[in-house]
């Protein structure tokens, strides 16, 4: 999993008033919670925005003072009606200890049942997994392709070696559904189709037609 840097500074001041004067300067208050420490820090607002304005997850190498940290955010808290953060946590993360995260799903290919007029129906955009840091992969790719309609994939047909999936196994992450083209497509006889075929290439004439030209 990617990394990027925020940097930060240690503040003294906890309280209300010194939390308010940190936003009025346009940085926000946060915390870094550790094994044996919680550290409280001072973070500008613009180098939080590659991190809360996306879909994606990144590991945060997370400097304080000088002294980087591997981290990644845990918590934010944002304004009721502004739009701006109150106060954000963070997590300090151990090389030895794996970590849960939420890693976004990459759909791969194009389901065969959408050629055949189904719809894909993405019920999960995001797993929860458990995994050593080294071991966070950016997406967890889902292969499609052989999905016709009807068919899905769930959890529990995921496999990936040293990651561990910690949403129910019984999770549906997408479908393909039915449509009503789907749907006429798949109840036409055979016999009607290749009656339809028949009239497609020559329209015959109709027994009222046929009837007149006689007479």
């Amino acid at each position: 999993m990617k990394s990027l840097k925020i940097t930060s500074q240690k503040r003294e001041d906890l309280g209300k008033k010194g939390a308010k004067k940190l936003r009025e300067q346009g940085l926000v208050p946060g915390v870094l919670y550790g094994k044996d420490e919680v550290t409280h820090l001072a973070l500008s607002f613009s180098d939080l925005r590659p991190f809360v304005y996306t879909p994606n997850v990144f590991l945060i190498d997370l400097e304080i003072d000088g002294e980087v940290h591997k981290a990644m955010i845990q918590d934010i808290q944002w304004h009721p009606v502004e739009e701006h953060i109150l106060h954000i946590d963070f997590l300090k993360i151990e090389a030895d200890k794996p970590v849960k995260i939420g890693v976004p799903v990459e759909l791969v290919g194009t389901a065969k049942g959408i050629k055949a007029g189904g719809k894909l129906k993405m019920n999960m955009r995001k797993l929860r997994v458990k995994a050593l840091a080294e071991n966070l992969p950016d997406t967890i790719k889902v292969d499609i392709t052989k999905l016709g309609i009807g068919d899905s994939i769930k959890v529990s047909e995921l496999k990936l070696d040293n990651l561990e999936f910690l949403d129910n196994k019984s999770n549906l992450i997408v479908a393909v559904i039915s449509t009503r083209v789907a749907k006429s497509a798949m109840s036409l006889p055979e016999d009607e189709e290749e009656e339809g075929a028949e009239r497609s290439e020559g329209e015959p004439e109709s027994s009222e037609s046929a009837e007149s030209s006689e007479q």
